[in-house]
């Protein structure tokens, strides 16, 4: 059971959203484009938001999905499962079998993972996702700030996080600030680029 639940959670991960969508909507592979990333905001900045919405549904509903597997499925399922199966989510995302391995970041999915296992915290962070996105324009800046927005609420709030949520919070913040570790470069340097809403440029 542990192991077939982590294995579906990490191949639900795996589905390329941003890929599939840039083939088969645009002829194009969204990885060759802007940064070169697979995740809804390269797609965004490149495609546009007509693009971006169902990749972003998508990644946030596989890691929802993939979190709820022990408790949709199985009785009796050790209680850090559904806690794991997140992760192998996460994973599957950035390292997703089914496009050579290449994938996103993980944010979107690990939101979706955390908004089933402790849906208040996922809140918090979503507020200061999309008021550092407002105020600065830098989408990467917003995901690492939310991450760490997801650490101090485990810890500082317990009533927020579920049993288990403060090493799984801290487990995730680390994996985004890796997957993230390029635009945190290009943040200490100054040369990180800021989103512009509207059209992608033809």
């Amino acid at each position: 059971m542990i192991a077939f639940s982590l294995l579906v959670a990490y191949l639900l991960g795996s589905i390329p959203t941003a890929v599939w969508v840039s083939k088969l909507f645009f002829g194009v592979d969204v990885r060759a484009l802007g940064s070169g990333n697979a995740g809804a905001t390269n797609v965004a900045r490149t495609l546009g938001w007509e693009a971006a919405l169902p990749v972003v549904l998508v990644d946030v509903g596989k890691g929802a999905l993939a979190a709820a597997l022990p408790k949709l499925f199985w009785q009796g399922f050790p209680v850090w499962l559904p806690l794991a199966c997140a992760v192998a989510a996460v994973v599957g995302h950035t390292f997703p079998v089914f496009a050579g391995f290449r994938g996103g970041k993980g944010v979107a999915t690990a939101g979706g993972g955390l908004l089933v296992l402790a849906p208040a915290l996922v809140g918090l962070a979503a507020l200061v996702w999309l008021a550092v996105v407002v105020l600065t324009r830098i989408v990467s800046l917003a995901s690492l700030l939310a991450a760490l927005t997801l650490v101090v609420g485990a810890f500082a709030w317990p009533a927020l996080a579920p049993w288990g949520m403060k090493p799984l919070a801290l487990l995730l913040c680390l994996f985004v600030f890796w997957t993230h570790r390029q635009n945190i470069r290009r943040l200490l340097a100054g040369q990180e680029p800021r989103f512009a809403f509207g059209k992608p440029k033809p």
